[in-house]
């Protein structure tokens, strides 16, 4: 599907200038005064305030982002039947792309969110198997049929669901970008190393490996992990401000201030990132003062 400038996303990856992500839609839609509460999180707004959600990825746009997530991050089949909307899993993700790309037009790439089937802060959580292989096929097959021109197979906190969910993404033959979240001390929250859970994802040839939903401070050491782990693959970074809550989803805090994100962004930047952008808590002011900081 044509894009920005009319290049295909593989095309613009293959450009050296960075490639500015997006910044955080469910803590955006919590901001702007929008229900987020879970189960259903930020789909609950595809439901209630479409407009909303079309209007901040239009923000994101303006602020100078070149990828936009859809709002696709609990359109699973698991997590709609907890209202009692499972059968609607392809219809909402259909929705939410669409509205990633009236906002996008030809000014910028629309990828699809495929992260855990469960919350992405309890790996203990993750489904078996067949459970996986089953449910990640079938979002990836509706991301696909909405029109998505990659896959953000992200926020993943264990090795098992990481290889399920990318090799469910890959079976699309679309491009896939993997995302790991990590604690502190730096490994995924399943306990695992961020460096096995990379070289566990390769063989299926993501086209960029990434970490999200992590502190912006530690960052940079995890950019240089994914480097000795997968030398040559296109690296990224979108650091979170706050922190969960079982509630709400996120509760948002003023930890980093736009300019100071920014700074941290420079360091990614310096330490290889390509792809880099904002996770929960961030704004369009935070892609905004990015961008004026970029090449």
């Amino acid at each position: 599907m044509a894009a920005r400038n009319h290049l295909t996303f593989l095309e613009r990856l293959q450009i050296p200038r960075p490639l500015l992500l997006d910044g955080a839609t469910g803590t955006e839609l919590n901001r702007r005064g929008v229900d987020t509460g879970l189960p259903l999180w930020s789909a609950k707004a595809l439901l209630d305030s479409p407009d909303v959600v079309r209007e901040i990825h239009r923000d994101y746009v303006e602020a100078g982002a070149e990828m936009i997530t859809a709002n696709t991050f609990r359109t699973y089949r698991r997590t709609l039947a907890h209202a009692g909307l499972g059968e609607q899993a392809a219809e909402l993700t259909a929705l939410a792309v669409q509205l990633a790309r009236e906002a996008a037009g030809e000014k910028a790439w629309v990828v699809g969110s495929q992260p855990p089937l469960e919350d992405c802060y309890s790996p203990e959580l993750c489904p078996d198997e067949a459970a996986l292989a089953e449910e990640h096929a079938e979002m990836a097959a509706n991301l696909a049929n909405a029109g998505v021109d990659a896959i953000l197979a992200e926020t993943h906190n264990t090795i098992r669901e990481a290889v399920a969910a990318t090799r469910a993404a890959m079976a699309t033959g679309l491009p896939v970008l993997v995302s790991f979240v990590c604690g502190n001390d730096g490994r995924l929250l399943s306990g695992e190393s961020l460096s096995d859970a990379v070289r566990a994802v390769v063989p299926f040839h993501p086209v960029a490996i990434l970490v999200n939903c992590v502190p912006a401070e530690i960052v940079v050491p995890l950019l240089r992990e994914i480097q000795q782990a997968a030398p040559g693959i296109p690296r990224g970074a979108y650091a979170n401000i706050g922190r969960p809550d079982p509630v709400q989803g996120w509760v948002n805090t003023d930890a980093q201030e736009p300019d100071r994100y920014a700074e941290f962004a420079e360091q990614w930047l310096a330490a290889g990132a390509k792809i880099i952008g904002g996770c929960c808590g961030t704004t369009p002011a935070h892609i905004r003062r990015i961008r004026r900081r970029l090449p």
